[in-house]
């Protein structure tokens, strides 16, 4: 399936851009990624809503995911925040 012909059925819903969009990241608890999600994010030049994050424990604590939103221009940029903190070593995956 080719994700870039995918399109909206409404024109006034789906990814709009440019526009706020929130991301979670999962990775190692003791990684302090309530702080380092947001300063990656800055990092690549994405203004970050820092009142939005949110993190939350695993049941056994070995993990923590992060959620906070941002906001960007293109898709590009999206991807890029995706892909960035997925190449974080602490980070094991983004949603």
């Amino acid at each position: 399936m080719d994700l870039e012909a995918i399109k909206a059925a409404d024109k006034d819903k789906g990814f709009q851009f440019p526009g706020e969009f929130e991301i979670t990241a999962m990775g190692n608890s003791s990684a302090d990624l309530p702080k380092r999600v947001p300063q990656i994010l800055e990092s690549i030049g994405l203004h970050v809503l820092h009142e939005t994050v949110k993190h939350r424990h695993s049941r056994e604590g070995n993990f923590l995911s992060v959620t906070v939103s941002f906001r960007c221009d293109n898709r590009e940029q999206y991807d890029l925040a995706h892909s960035t903190l997925r190449a974080d070593p602490d980070i094991k995956f983004t949603l």
